[in-house]
């Protein structure tokens, strides 16, 4: 067992690197004529089809947090975390069916000018400078940070800050070329992420399976997870009990049973996939169909995620729990990378390529947004508003540059704590606090006609100010029992109320406030969107595609319930 990359690994991810960096150029230069055509090169508009949308949204979804800490919870959690995964693909049904149309018939095409368009200037301006620190100080440090720590440890521990800029300047030469380049190249990291993780969990279940005697078979390997640690093959934590341990307590924190899915998880899903321009703005830029088909393609494959992201993690479990993992650092955090030891050489590079792959388009597809954000919602409004095209390509590679440095030099020796907190945590605290009133401002703002830009601005506010008061004060405040909640011994000599729960507060009552804040305007705010039937309408073969997703939903939870 080989714990470092050999001459073959490394020979593997730099053919990996050749082929993603010629294609991406090829890309580019196919689009030199509209290079200066400022929506060609934001939002490649016109230019994607349904597969780079659909291929994209995965790529820059899927990176170091899920491979890392996703694979750390099903070290720790088990399968009830692929929740995560499939609720994201009912998630993305509602969005092309419901969101989508809202978009496109209103020629949105950032989230910020959603906000103008539907509210007011100052909401507008107040979420873009919000969304711009939040991706850069929270989203690429981390993803930047958790990437650079699992390469690292592959590669012999000892090039943390090498790999940390390389990692930035790849993911810098495709954002350079803008969204047509950053959509195709995440065709073939979307590719090889899926190889490489179907690679990893093969191995991880043979392994599995002759370390418990049942011969190098990956099915066999499977049952052997399934009997050995039958808990982590439940989709719901069950409620603690006066006799539950401290360890079941915690893992009902972290997923509190049947209240994710009345509360927190949906808006975790809904907000993620279909109020951000880190996500949406793939699909800005296409026609109706093709976004939709792009946006299901997209839940389809979310579907295959937990058996690259999450499996791996349990059969880690399994191997540490029976002795058999002894390279395990680092808690349930380091379950990946200790799989990744049992590669052979040249698969193992290949696992590198996936991982890099998956840390590479996110970055990309971030710094994609962030430049679209500030160019078109910022600099073009109040700096410099008579910009041509080619002043506001260029003012977005400037921005580009700008992130990605920021992201490196607050990543550099960890002055965000990343490390304490463990990357997945640090991104879902931080936006996780303002995910309710962001998304009650979304949902009143597209299908309520008598939301105000005041109720939006008061739901930005109290969505923020009581997610902190329900994750931080009212245990303290109102006690561990109440009507709305049960707080948990976290263990650290302190109650918490489950995260999800928190959120499902927060949100409830801020659409409480929104609503009684806009009765106070009039019936239709004049800024209201136009609706009509026509737009929600789908055609057979999208149906098609609708039913096939969610009966697999439906037998993946009947199995696992």
């Amino acid at each position: 067992m080989n714990q470092h990359l050999a001459f073959a690994d490394y020979a593997v991810f730099i053919i990996y690197f050749i082929v993603v960096s010629v294609y991406g150029y090829t890309i580019y230069r196919k689009r030199e004529k509209n290079e200066h055509d400022a929506k060609a090169y934001f939002l490649a508009e016109g230019t994607l089809t349904w597969w780079a949308i659909g291929a994209s949204l995965i790529a820059s979804n899927i990176s170091a947090e899920q491979f890392i800490g996703m694979s750390g919870e099903g070290f720790f959690l088990g399968i009830a975390v692929a929740a995560y995964e499939w609720i994201a693909a009912i998630a993305l049904i509602i969005i092309a069916i419901w969101f989508i149309p809202v978009y496109l018939k209103n020629k949105i095409y950032t989230m910020p000018q959603f906000l103008k368009t539907r509210y007011n200037e100052s909401t507008a301006l107040i979420m873009a400078v919000f969304w711009l620190f939040l991706y850069v100080f929270v989203n690429l440090t981390s993803i930047l940070y958790l990437g650079a720590v699992a390469i690292n440890g592959l590669a012999g521990g000892e090039y943390l800050h090498v790999i940390m800029v390389g990692l930035a300047v790849f993911a810098l030469l495709i954002s350079l070329g803008g969204m047509k380049v950053v959509a195709y190249t995440d065709v073939i990291q979307v590719a090889v992420l899926i190889i490489g993780g179907l690679v990893t969990t093969y191995i991880a279940l043979t392994t599995v399976g002759q370390y418990f005697g049942v011969g190098q078979d990956a099915i066999a390997g499977f049952k052997v997870l399934m009997e050995k640690a039958p808990e982590h093959f439940k989709m719901i934590i069950p409620r603690p009990t006066e006799t539950s341990t401290q360890l079941e307590i915690n893992k009902y924190l972290t997923f509190p049973g049947m209240l994710s899915y009345l509360a927190g998880i949906w808006i975790i899903n809904l907000n993620y996939w279909g109020c951000n321009q880190y996500i949406t703005q793939r699909a800005l830029g296409a026609d109706l169909q093709t976004a939709r088909t792009g946006i299901l393609f997209a839940g389809f494959l979310k579907l295959l995620m937990p058996v690259i992201v999450m499996l791996p993690g349990i059969a880690a479990f399994v191997l540490y729990e029976n002795g058999h993992l002894p390279q395990l650092v680092g808690g349930k955090d380091g379950a990946y990378s200790a799989v990744l030891t049992f590669l052979p050489t040249g698969l193992k590079g290949l696992s590198v390529a996936a991982l890099t792959a998956a840390i590479v388009a996110s970055l990309a597809g971030k710094v994609n947004s962030i430049s679209t954000i500030y160019t078109l919602d910022v600099h073009k409004k109040y700096i410099q508003k008579e910009a041509t095209d080619r002043a506001q390509v260029n003012i977005g590679r400037y921005a580009v540059f700008a992130a990605m440095l920021l992201a490196v030099l607050f990543t550099w020796n960890d002055v965000l704590g990343i490390g304490g907190v463990g990357g997945f945590t640090y991104i879902q605290k931080y936006t996780g606090f303002i995910s309710p009133g962001v998304f009650a401002m979304f949902i009143l703002g597209m299908f309520w006609k008598r939301t105000t830009g005041t109720a939006a601005i008061v739901g930005v506010i109290a969505g923020f100010v009581l997610s902190v008061l329900f994750n931080e004060f009212a245990p303290a405040l109102f006690g561990n029992e109440t009507l709305l909640y049960t707080a948990w011994p976290n263990g650290n000599g302190g109650y918490e109320i489950p995260f999800h729960i928190c959120m499902g507060l927060s949100f409830f009552f801020t659409m409480l406030l929104m609503i009684a804040v806009s009765f106070a305007g009039p019936k239709v705010n004049p800024k209201a969107f136009e609706l009509d039937t026509e737009m929600f309408k789908v055609k057979p073969q999208t149906t098609v595609l609708i039913v096939i997703t969610l009966l697999i939903i439906f037998a993946l939870y009947a199995k696992f319930w």
